[in-house]
Order: C-alpha cells, then structure tokens, then sequence
C-alpha cells in the first residue's frame, strides 16, 4: 500500500498506511515529549502498531529537528552570526559563554572593549563551527552518493584488500624463516604472549604527546549528530524493529546503526570459537593491542633478558581502509545484524568495529539493553547521550534489568579456582614479571583468601570435600563486608584498574587452557603438588593435558571463562557506593556449593546518568502498567522533576466486546479461591481448581493456555490431578501440554500445539484443541504470540507473589521503606513492591493473547483477592476498564460460554 502523510497536532507523519486513531494520539504526544524534553513512560498493548508509531513519530520529530537546525544556522552564517538570537530550542546552542548577561560575573569590573571583544570572538568561534560542521556533512554525503552511484569503488576497495592480504601473507612467510635461525628458547613457543607486560597505572603513564596516539582511527570518527537510541531486550526484537524501519516511509533516507556484542558481530572465527563473551571481548581487545603496541628495542635487548619475541598475532578484520568502507556501507541503507555480519565477511572488515564508526553519522543506533544501561559499555561502544533522545523500548521489566546488568555473583568453588590458577601461574612466571605486576597479583591473591575465609573455608582444600560449620545467609552493607574479610586496607580502584589494563584474568585463562588438567583443584595435597605435576608435563615425552571435557549435557555449551574474569565484575561492584547496594553471603553447606553476591539496590544510581545527559527519554511498553515503580524508584531517585514525566496510555484496537476479563472468586461447588501459599496446596483447592478448567475446556474451542505462579507448583497440581483422574477428563476435550524448563525445547513443544489446534480444528470431534500449562516468568509469560485459535483463553491461577522469604527481597522492601517517602493513607513502599512485581508478571501473561485487531479472547483470573480496588487498578487500563467480576462460578461460566458461543458462530 502506498505511504501515507497523517496530520496529528499540527504535524505530519509520514505512515505506511492509514494509521489507528490510537497511533495518530500515539505520534503526536511522542513528538511533543521530545520537542519539549520531557521523559515519557507510554503504554500501547501489543497490537497496536506500537514500532511504527514510534518509529514515525520519532523519525517525523528527528526530520523537523534537523531541519529546523539547519536553517538556524543558515541564518547565523548569513546575518554573520547573532548567537544571541537563539530560541531554547534552536540548534546549534551558543556557547554558555555566549548566553551570559552583562551583569554576569564574567563582565563584572572589565571594560566594555573587553566584552565586546571576547563576545565577537566567541560569535566568530561559532561560525568557524558552522562553517566545519557544514563541510564535514557535505563531505559524508557526497561520499555515500558515490558509493550508492558508483558499484567499481566496491571492487577497487575488494582487490586492493587482496593485495594487502597478499603482503601480509608474504610477510609472516619471512617472519616464519628469519625466526627459524635463532637461538633456543627458555619458554615454550607461543607461551611468550601469557607473560604479563609491564604494567603502569594511569596516573605514572607520561605519555610525550599528552595524549594518546595508538590508533589509526582518527580518520573515523565524526562529529555525533542528533540521533534517537532505540534499545530493547533481545536481538529479535531489534531485528524485528530493522524490519519495520526498513517498511517505514524512512526507510531508505534514515542513516541507521545496528550493535550487538562481539559474540553476535565477530567474523573472526579463531575468535567466535571461543564462545565465552568475555573470552571473545578479551581476545578481540588483545588483538588491537597487538596491533598498536610496539616495543623499545632497548627494552627487548637488556641484559638477562634476551629471548625470541615472537610477532604476536593481529586480527585480518581490522583494516583502517575496510573499516571505512564498512563504515560507509553501513551507513548507506538500513541493515539488521545478520546483514552487518554478511557485509563484513565479504568485506574482510570487523563488524563490530565498523558499525561503531558509523554511530556519529548515524540518525538512529538500534542497540541491545546491556549496552545502553551500563556506563563502561557505553563508553567502550563510543555512545555519547549528551543532548540525544533514548527511546528504551519493552520497558516494562527496565529496573530488573538494570539490578540484574549491576549485580554479580560468584560461588566458593569459583573463589578457590581462581586462586589455585593465579598462584601457580604466579609460580611458573614470577621470575619474569616486574614487580608491580607481583604487588597487584599478590593483593588479588589475598582478597580471593579473604572471600574464602569469610565464607568458613580454606583455600588450600577441594571446595567440594568442606563442609562448613555455619549454614544460612547473610546480608551485609560493602562497607561491612570490607571490615569483615579485612580487605578494607586494598584500594579495590586501583585494583580493578589494574585488572581491566593487564588483562591478567585472560592471561590467567591462556595458561589454564595450556595446562589445564593440572588446575583442578585436589587441595588436600600438598600446596605445591599441582605445581610440581605442571612441571612434570614440561618434561620431554610427556604431552600438557587438555583442559579438563565438557560435562555431558554441556557439549554445546560456550567455552567458560577463567573464574577470575567472572571475580573481577564482583570487585568492581564492590566500587560501588555502600548505601546502594548489599553483600550476600550464602552458605550452603558446601564450600562449593556457598556464594558471595552483590544486590543492586538502587537501579537510578546508574540511570541518573542517562537522564541527566539525554535531551529525552521514552519508556515503552505493551503493559507498563503500574507504572508508580517507574517514577518512584527509577525517575525520582535519579533526580528527575515530577514535572519533566509525562505518562501516555492509549486503548486497544479492538471492540469491546471482543475481550472478556473475568475475576472468578469461587469455584463450581463454592470453594472460596485464594491461591495463598498456605492454601494453594490444599487437595480440595487443587480439585476445584481441575473442575473449573474441565467447564472452560467444555466451551472454549482452540487453545487454551493456564499459568500457574511456579513450576514446582504446576508440577505438584498436575501429579495431583493425574492421580485423582482429572487429567484424564481434561485430555477427552483437549490434548495437553507442559511448558518445558529447557530453552532449546520451547519451539518444538509449540510447534506441536499449533499443530494439534489446527489438526482439531479441521477434523472436529471430541477434542477440541490443546491446553498448555504454562509458568509466570517462563518461556512462555513473554516474547510468545498465542494469538487466534492458539490463545482463546488464557487462565491465570492464584497470584504470582514473589517469595516474601528471599532475603533479596526483604532487603530491597527494607531500603524502599527507608529511602521512598510514604503518604497518608498509602501502602508501605516495601509492600507496594511487592503488589507491582505481582501485577507486572500477571499483565505480561495475559498479554500473550489478543494479538491484532480481529482477535478475540477471554481472561480469567482466578483468585478472589483480584477483586481488591487497588489490585484491579494495577491491569492495563483497555482490560481494567471490561472486568467483570464474578463472586460465584455459575455466571462466570453462563458469560464465557456466551462470548465463545457468539464469537465463533460469527468468525
């Protein structure tokens, strides 16, 4: 169909088709929260057209900026410059010096010469500024228009890479024969590059330039432009958002970046081997440093120190002159991942490289959760958010998010392996390393003694063969901890520094990968007997042992990283301030089995940054609702204004009658629901509930889907009804199904319910179709489409509460009861938490259903405490707004056999 320019609020928007009258309020309220700055939480159920929405709303906004921005400074080159005649929303922005009065402190007491000189100078400045921007922006566009014109640029590009991998090629010939005439050597070949290098902390590195001059990027970079940050969960659904673009009326005119992680982007496949993240992160960043670092000759050649250095390995995929073209290509037209990494294999250029030189040209930067929310990814991608929009989008679970990116966990068995490997590397290489080197591994080596300790063991035994005295957990402020493990004397700054710099842990892991098998800890022997066996493998004859195999069940499993890498996140949030955060020590019997954990507390600690930078802000969702954690715990602790948010939640496309939300508070013989965690086990609860779904099976055709609150619950109901015979009556009107716990099953288990739906469907019977027992918070509470006859109904028994007896928990009610303030009338914080992280897994469930405008369903909650004001004010206003709510089963069941009678005579 034909684009189409909609009118909403005085703009327009360029739209694929005739938009919903959902979608025009949709786009013209985003477009105002961006104009105005503002952060916005919006709230459009799945169905909606919610990626278009935001994508033509955005683009539409994105469009008048720029446009706005360059006839502002059109005006300011021709009227040679009058910054003082900016508007607040005109772009460029003068300088601040630019917008003082004359009263400021800066023209206190100087003579107005002065003033006017320093004023036409800074206007001066700012031309010059124009004037670069502008030559910088035609250059970029004449360059994409040649190469979008010009296809023998691509092949001129392609056989001058040929030729430089020809020399490279002829090079390492010649580096392989001079290197076959030296003299012997004291290490193995290839174990040169586990050494350590001499290492510098940042304030004794004196560099003769003042800055850094290692990279060969500079041609690269940009000056960043406006651009919109859209992010979401995983990599599907920024795929799914490409798509769109790519549909969208900005499809072929918006420069569009897409990022991933070096596990989705590397085309290097002695690196994607890996299959660790952080073993491929680490690996890939040694290359580049291998790539720039060179040694003094006068270093290589000191006295006692003379051995064969062997050139150590570059990656092929990082070519300056390729990374300009990927970039550029990547520019060009709009591409998701799977294109990028096709793009860079036939390019022989890096992927993940090149997409980030593209982000300062780019409009809009697709980007994954992880990197956005987290500071140092930010800025390793090259993300600056100063002055841009961030649209963050199924943001419905943002805050689990940013708890979970921010808190590390690391178990005794890690603890213990990691000090094992650091000290007999320590032994092997001591000799060689310097002594600061020796200072920090020594300090690393104390404090992973001191977790050991503080847990009740030892490191010198098998975390697998002690058993500690003291079970139980235990929470701590970091402050506390520190005192406790007697670490609090160890500049944990300086040594995270150091461990991000040397690289020690990937070190660590190329001397575990070596001599792997030597390393599993059988402490119960003597402190240097692994050392001594590790020497043994060195001895003629006897070949190192591999690393030790793969549990079976793990085969395909990525490769772990040393333990040591996964430690160094726990020191580093160990930086973190001591108010917003807790230590969790876990005994559990074991060493092994025992953990140390950081909890994030406060998730705005680390968002305040992003709303403090960005220009605007959007939260999105199909279900946001309730959104009072947003605003509380994310946007009032981050210090943003309650005057600066801005809340949009707009109905569903389909007709009212096409949904039927249902509160069932009793069952066929009065048995009252209540789905507490004393009650919920009961056999005569358990029965009422199988009776209830046998009358919903009697009526409802197609698929039914049935959450219960947690596996360990639906497997103990359905054991119950096995044994009791009511399975049995359920499967003679449909056949059932059991969410499976493994990931790789998910897609088969529905691909068999789809097709027995569609099997029942044509055949007709006594089966009518399928019903899956499904699990709050599992596979298939988000991200899964039961849309049509595979969802007609969807049965949410009991209320999801999370565990009140997880110290997690009552940690994170206690620091909300004291840190939020609580009005009259009101509940707790701590117990609202609670209320909300119920009803946001409950919306999230029964959204899987209704899935477009002609789609129908009914919703049945049971349990009678759904009934409370305050519970039903937390669903989403399109199905808070049709709940019925039903104190006995007789009327409930006469209108769900009503709708599903007229619904399906009339589809």
């Amino acid at each position: 169909m034909a684009d189409k320019t909609e009118e909403a609020g005085g703009v327009h928007f360029p739209f694929p088709f005739t938009p919903y009258a959902i979608q025009k309020d949709f786009m013209a309220a985003l477009y105002q929260v961006l104009e105005a700055g503002k952060i916005g939480i919006f709230e459009s159920p799945t169905g909606t057209g919610k990626s278009l929405s935001l994508i033509c709303g955005a683009l539409s906004w994105l469009r008048d900026f720029e446009q706005k921005k360059q006839e502002e400074e059109e005006r300011l080159l021709e009227a040679g410059a009058d910054p003082l005649n900016n508007g607040k929303d005109q772009a460029p922005c003068p300088p601040p010096s630019c917008q003082q009065s004359p009263g400021s402190p800066r023209a206190t007491g100087e003579p107005d010469w002065v003033t006017q000189f320093v004023q036409k100078k800074e206007e001066r400045d700012l031309v010059d500024r124009l004037k670069e921007g502008q030559v910088r922006r035609k250059k970029r566009e004449e360059r994409l228009r040649q190469i979008r014109h010009n296809a023998s640029l691509k092949f001129a590009a392609k056989r001058m890479r040929q030729e430089d991998e020809e020399t490279e090629r002829l090079l390492r010939l010649s580096r392989a024969m001079l290197a076959a005439g030296t003299g012997p050597e004291q290490l193995a070949c290839g174990e040169d590059e586990l050494v350590l290098a001499e290492y510098e902390s940042d304030e004794e590195r004196v560099s003769a330039s003042g800055h850094r001059v290692d990279v060969d990027e500079d041609d690269l970079e940009e000056e960043h432009v406006t651009k919109i940050y859209y992010c979401s969960r995983t990599h599907s659904q920024l795929a799914q958002f490409v798509h769109e673009v790519q549909k969208s009326p900005f499809g072929k005119d918006t420069r569009l970046v897409s990022l991933g992680s070096r596990q989705n982007l590397c085309v290097n496949e002695d690196v994607r081997k890996l299959g660790s993240v952080q073993l491929i992160n680490d690996r890939c960043v040694e290359l580049q440093r291998s790539k720039h670092e060179k040694k003094s000759v006068a270093e290589e050649e000191k006295p006692g120190r003379r051995r064969r250095l062997e050139p150590r390995a570059t990656c092929p995929f990082y070519s300056h002159k390729q990374l300009q073209l990927l970039r550029d290509e990547v520019l060009l037209e709009v591409k998701d991942i799977e294109q990028l990494v096709a793009l860079g294999k036939e390019a022989r250029a890096c992927p993940y490289y090149g997409s980030r030189f593209a982000i300062p040209a780019a409009q809009l930067v697709v980007l994954p959760y992880q990197i956005l929310l987290h500071a140092a990814a930010r800025q390793a991608a090259g993300i600056r958010l100063q002055g841009q929009v961030v649209v963050i989008d199924e943001a419905h679970n943002l805050i689990d998010t940013i708890t979970g990116i921010h808190s590390v966990e690391v178990s005794g068995s890690q603890l213990c392996q990691a000090h094992s490997q650091l000290l007999q590397y320590t032994e092997r290489y001591g000799k060689r390393l310097k002594a600061k080197n020796l200072m920090y591994i020594k300090q690393i080596l104390y404090v992973l003694e001191k977790f050991v300790t503080v847990l009740g063991g030892n490191v010198k035994q098998s975390p697998n063969t002690q058993s500690l005295s003291q079970a139980g957990t235990e929470l701590k402020t970091v402050s506390d901890f520190l005192f406790q493990s007697q670490i609090d004397n160890i500049n944990l700054f300086k040594v995270k520094r150091y461990c991000e710099k040397s690289m020690v842990s990937r070190k660590l892991f190329g001397f575990t990968e070596r001599y792997g098998a030597v390393l599993a800890p059988s402490r119960e022997q003597p402190k240097l007997s692994g050392f001594q066996h590790f020497l043994q493998s060195l001895q003629p004859g006897v070949t190192a042992a591999p690393a030790a195999p793969a549990e079976e069940g793990e085969d395909r499993a990525p490769r772990p990283a040393s333990p040591l890498m996964h430690i160094e996140g726990f020191l580093a949030a160990l930086t973190t301030a001591n108010q917003d955060g807790r230590v969790i020590l876990s005994r559990q019997g074991s060493l092994s089995q025992s953990s140390l954990k950081f909890l994030l507390l406060n998730p705005a600690v680390h968002f305040a940054q992003v709303v403090k930078e960005c220009r605007a802000v959007v939260l999105a969702g199909g279900t946001m609702q309730p959104v009072s954690d947003f605003r509380e715990q994310l946007l009032a602790c981050a210090g943003v204004e309650a005057e600066r948010v801005v809340e949009f939640s707009c109905g569903h496309v389909i007709p009212a009658d096409n949904i039927l939300p249902l509160v069932i508070c009793s069952g066929p013989s009065n048995q009252q629901l209540e789905f507490t965690y004393q009650k919920r086990e009961l056999p005569q609860m358990m029965d009422e509930t199988g009776r209830i779904l046998c009358n919903l099976c009697n009526v409802v055709p197609g698929g039914v889907v049935c959450f219960f609150p947690s596996y360990a619950y639906q497997r103990q109901v359905h054991a119950h009804w096995d044994k009791s015979g009511l399975l049995a009556r359920l499967a003679v009107r449909k056949k059932i199904f059991q969410e499976p716990q493994r990931v790789n099953q998910v897609e088969q288990v529905l691909l068999e319910y789809s097709r027995c739906i569609q099997h029942c469907g044509q055949a007709g019977g006594m089966v009518t179709g399928a019903l899956m027992f499904s699990v709050v918070g599992g596979k298939m509470s988000e991200g899964i489409n039961f849309s049509d006859n595979l969802g007609r109904c969807v049965v949410m028994v009991g209320m999801p509460f999370p565990s009140i007896r997880s110290a997690e928990l009552q940690e994170k009610m206690a620091y909300l009861d004291q840190t939020l303030p609580r009005a009259p009338g009101q509940v707790p914080p701590g117990k609202a938490l609670v209320e909300n992280l119920c009803m946001k897994a409950v919306n999230q469930s029964i959204g899987r259903a209704i899935r477009h405008q002609k789609d129908f369903a009914s919703i049945v909650l049971l349990d009678q405490r759904y009934a409370r004001p305050p519970i039903l004010a937390k669903l989403p206003a399109w199905i808070r707004d049709r709940v019925q709510v039903k104190a006995t089963f007789g009327p409930a069941f006469a209108a769900l056999r009503k709708f599903h009678r007229e619904k399906s005579g009339s589809s």
